[in-house]
């Protein structure tokens, strides 16, 4: 946010309210450095101190006055905000997912495993908040995360790296927080682009890697609260916000090395950063946040291939895997195509015309993706309790429903007692009053509310009714 320059002059027309809050500045002085302190074993930090590696002195380049504890504690304090609701969204979809009928990714996870509960159907729009507020607030705060690192940059590069076993702890959750944050960051924003360019499962990636930032954000929370809690009471933030770039002046020298030993002139005040990352955040969100609220505020979604509307047709809307891709030839859903009931009043094969001929039901309900968007549509078809009565259990304890699509991880799905219960949930032959095209699983597909997108199955074959 600055530029190397020599050190700056003292300038008269400070403000009396920053006047009490900065120390003084003479001309041509830097702020006075503090003494580094070592812990135990002190000789083998000092002597990492007297053997510095070549380049070292490039650290002063690091001159921003911006930067110290006041500020960094700022960043801190709104991701301490923001990044609990993101890991509770993220382990809330995994747990949506069904991991206790094995159809998680990933299944396995050792003793990384969630606690598991029957995930409800009502209301129709959980699945959707909680979804798109995971990727929505996820990509939000990414500037945030950047200007954090940017006010601590001086430190991922200090000398000694270590001068105690507790900021080898310290060093330890960084690595983690740092690394783990990047990670399920880079590949959360190449899965929302559908850009799998780095060769192995997203879904299990994510998940680990989402542990790894976890360990590593608890660690450091636990560590640096105290410091963050003393650096946010270390000014004013109203009076930070009043002031300007020519009263803006560096933080006294602080123990971490955050403040620069020689600050360059601001070129931006303190507000002006936080308006920048402010400003920064809000632009995100103006560009991501209407995939998922929808309406007018579609159109803004231009960074997100599915986000935004395909058309105005009845099934028009958006689609994450179409018929070709999944390999659905027309002749598979032809006049040929049954759908097979497995229930204990034995094997039932039902073509398309006998399930028109069934009471029929309509219900408004969204469909949510995990890449974060999701669309609002009228389905109308045959409720699932009607076909399990039918297959002879009234009241099923599961369904497990198959798919034609031959292939793939989510070619089937597994439905608690309480989504095949709800009344609106359907094996859907129509949308928006009119029959479901080839892309949107004709000749019938599941619709259930609050469920993830992927195990609203498609091209649907045969559903099994089960009582454990």
């Amino acid at each position: 946010m600055t530029a190397p320059s020599p050190p700056p002059k003292a300038s008269g027309g400070h403000s009396e309210a920053h006047r009490s809050e900065d120390p003084p500045v003479t001309d041509g002085e830097a702020p006075e450095t503090t003494e580094p302190v070592y812990g135990f074993p002190a000789g083998l930090w000092r002597a990492l101190e007297r053997r510095r590696p070549p380049g070292v002195s490039l650290l002063q380049r690091w001159r921003s006055p911006l930067r110290g504890p006041w500020l960094t504690s700022i960043f801190g304090s709104a991701l301490l905000i923001g990044l609990p609701v993101v890991i509770l969204t993220g382990l809330l979809s995994y747990i949506a997912y069904g991991p206790q009928f094995g159809q998680a990714i990933p299944g396995d996870v050792g003793w990384l495993t969630l606690p598991t509960f029957d995930w409800p159907s009502r209301p129709s729009w959980l699945y959707r908040l909680f979804q798109g507020v995971h990727v929505g607030l996820g990509l939000i705060i990414i500037p945030l995360v950047l200007a954090k690192l940017w006010s601590v940059i001086p430190r991922l590069f200090a000398w000694p790296p270590l001068r105690s076993i507790a900021q080898l702890l310290e060093r330890l959750s960084l690595l983690l927080l740092v690394g783990g944050i990047l990670f399920e960051i880079a590949t959360g924003v190449l899965n929302i682009q559908y850009d799998y360019i780095f060769g192995f499962s997203f879904y299990t990636a994510h998940y680990y890697g989402a542990w790894v930032f976890i360990a590593g954000f608890v660690t450091h929370v636990t560590i640096k609260l105290p410091r963050m809690i003393t650096g946010l009471r270390s000014r004013s933030f109203r009076t930070m916000l009043r002031t300007s770039r020519a009263d803006t002046q560096p933080e006294p020298p602080d123990p971490d090395g955050l403040v620069a030993a020689n600050p360059a002139p601001p070129t931006v005040s303190r507000r002006g950063a936080l308006a920048l990352v402010g400003a920064g955040s809000l632009f995100v969100a103006v560009l991501t946040a209407g995939q998922t609220i929808g309406g007018f505020t579609r159109g803004a979604a231009l960074l997100l291939p599915r986000g935004r509307s395909r058309g105005s047709g009845p099934n028009d809307f958006q689609v994450n895997r179409t018929a070709a891709a999944a390999a659905i030839a027309p002749a598979d859903t032809g006049s040929d195509w049954r759908l097979t009931l497995h229930g204990p009043a034995g094997q039932l094969l039902l073509d398309r015309a006998t399930l028109e001929a069934m009471p029929q039901h309509s219900a408004e309900l969204p469909i949510a993706c995990v890449e974060g968007w999701s669309t609002t549509e009228t389905w109308s078809g045959v409720r699932l309790r009607d076909l399990a009565a039918l297959a002879g259990i009234p009241d099923p304890a599961r369904a497990t429903v198959w798919s034609l699509e031959r292939f793939g991880a989510f070619n089937h799905a597994v439905l608690q007692a309480n989504q095949v219960g709800n009344p609106d949930s359907l094996l859907a032959l129509r949308v928006n009053g009119v029959d479901l095209s080839p892309d949107h699983g004709y000749p019938a597909r599941i619709i259930v509310p609050a469920l993830p997108g992927v195990h609203n199955t498609k091209w649907v074959r045969s559903i099994e009714f089960g009582q454990r």
